[in-house]
């Protein structure tokens, strides 16, 4: 893994788009889908479906990013990848790296 600052800032940046993507697919799943099928607003989908996308992609090239830094355990790509496709596990994802980010601060001061 890259080290010092620019190491806490990619984990940060990392954070950010976990967050986006499992809240994009929060609102889409729990927001748009019941008001399309309760409400007959079949622009609630329309709308939140590609935006959801766009933050899965945003996650996913994060994810390249964040990846391409060497030092990184086998256990920590395998959830980070896994965890693209485990429907809010985002937010699991988020504050792990939330502490990972909070151990490394603590090693470089």
């Amino acid at each position: 893994m890259i080290g010092g600052s620019e190491a806490i800032n990619q984990i940060r940046r990392m954070r950010y788009a976990s967050l986006l993507e499992a809240s994009t697919l929060a609102l889409l799943v729990f927001v748009a889908v019941p008001m399309k099928h309760l409400g007959g607003l079949p622009q609630a989908t329309a709308i939140m479906g590609p935006v959801h996308g766009l933050a899965f992609m945003i996650y996913a090239w994060m994810l390249i990013q964040t990846l391409s830094g060497a030092g990184w355990a086998r256990s920590q790509i395998i959830r980070m990848v896994l965890f693209a496709f485990i429907p809010l596990a985002g937010f699991l994802n988020e504050r792990l790296l939330w502490h990972q980010q909070q151990r490394l601060a603590k090693q470089t001061s």
